[in-house]
Formats: structure tokens, C-alpha cells, sequence
């Protein structure tokens, strides 16, 4: 049996919004294996980006076990689970987040700037990116100078170049056109694929789901493979 990437057991997360408490997930688990390429699945509201937030280390449970890359997260401090997110965590989000004054190099060279690199290296390492998402030709250009699938090939890379354990994905084809989402989406396929990157991918999207080896469907803060 391959080992578990992601493991939770028993999590509940509650959110209190004035005097109510708000159950968003109830005594949830699941076991990803590595080199897994899983599609989050399900209605706003049902739970799926807190689950992808607890699986990346954004946000910590109420109660139950978090195992990611053989750490547990709900025993980890603020500080730690940062220090913890650098070295393990590619993030991709719908909207790509670069930093609209920087190159698309310098865009992927921000993880590295927590490490102790040097620039030499942090520049090569970033560019080793780009070709690997292929669209080292865009180094120089900056976001407002490069389509939306061009950008989020950058916010790939930038989510590659630390060498993350795992991506994590929240929509990441959201705000492209269906040519351009493919394009992504087959290579987060190749990365899964060639590379053994295992990815976690929240999507709403029926034909995005199709790219992963595994759905998982959310509705009212459970869980049920599909």
C-alpha cells in the first residue's frame, strides 16, 4: 500500500460568527497516497476550500489529526507551520497572486527568498521553473504583459521552485478560457505524472475533475469519493 501524503483523522473545524458556531467540516478523514492527483469536488458552502486550507497549512482544525508530508499540523505553532508551509507547500490560486511591478522571474524567485540561496542560484532556479512549465521565453515580461494562462504557468512555477512535497491548487482554472484551463491542466497532469508531484485540486469544474486520478465529492462538510 503506498504511503500516505495526507492524512486526517476525525477533524472537525467549527467558526464562530457572533454567538453561533458554524460546523464547516464534522468528523472528517482521509487518506491521500503519494504521487496522488486528487479533484476536491462540491457546492460553495460545502466545505471544500476549508479542507484544502487545512491540508496546505493555512488554517488549523478544531479538533482531530492533520498528517501532512509526516508532520503533524494540528500540534504545529504559528511560526513553525510557516517554516513548515516554505519547505512542503506549492500553492496555486484562481487569480494567480503575482506581484504585478516584478518580471515573471522575480515572481518565482519569491518562495526562494526565505532560503539561503544566493541570487545566482535563485535566478537559475527560477528559470529551471519557467522551462519546466515551458514559458521561459516570458522571463522578462511582467503579469500585465502575458495572458491569463501564461500568468498562471508563472504562479506554477513559483509554486515549483522550492521543489514543494505537495501543490495545492485552489481553482486554478477558474478565470481561464476552456483552451487555456486544458493547457494547465495537462500539465499539472505532467507534473503529476512525470514527476510524481502529488496534487490536492479544488475545482468546480466537471472536465477539470477529469485531469485527476481520483474525485472526491464535498456536500455539507463531508465526504464521499465519487
Amino acid at each position: 500500500m503506498s504511503e500516505s501524503i495526507v492524512s486526517l483523522s476525525h477533524v472537525t473545524k467549527r467558526y464562530t460568527r457572533g454567538k453561533q458556531s458554524v460546523h464547516v467540516l464534522e468528523d472528517l478523514s482521509l487518506e491521500i497516497p503519494k504521487g496522488d492527483f486528487v479533484a476536491l469536488m462540491g457546492p460553495s458552502g460545502s466545505g471544500k476550500t476549508t479542507l484544502l486550507n487545512l491540508i496546505g497549512g493555512l488554517d488549523k482544525p478544531s479538533s482531530g489529526e492533520i498528517t501532512v508530508a509526516g508532520e503533524r499540523l494540528d500540534r504545529l505553532g504559528g511560526s513553525a507551520l510557516s517554516h513548515w508551509r516554505a519547505n512542503h507547500v506549492g500553492f496555486v490560486f484562481q487569480f494567480y497572486n503575482l506581484m504585478p511591478m516584478l518580471s515573471a522571474q522575480r515572481n518565482v524567485e519569491l518562495p526562494l527568498l526565505l532560503t539561503k540561496l544566493p541570487a545566482a542560484k535563485r535566478r537559475a532556479n527560477a528559470l529551471a521553473a519557467l522551462t519546466l512549465v515551458g514559458i521561459a521565453d516570458r522571463a522578462k515580461h511582467k503579469p500585465n504583459e502575458l495572458s491569463g494562462g501564461q500568468a498562471q504557468r508563472v504562479a506554477i512555477a513559483r509554486a515549483l521552485v522550492a521543489d514543494p512535497t505537495l501543490l495545492v491548487c485552489d481553482e486554478p482554472t477558474g478565470d481561464l478560457d476552456r483552451k487555456s484551463a486544458d493547457e494547465i491542466l495537462n500539465l499539472l497532469q505532467t507534473l503529476n505524472r512525470n514527476y510524481g508531484k502529488s496534487i490536492v485540486m479544488v475545482t468546480h469544474d466537471p472536465k477539470a475533475a477529469e485531469f485527476a486520478t481520483r474525485q472526491l465529492h464535498m456536500d455539507k462538510g463531508a465526504l464521499a469519493e465519487a
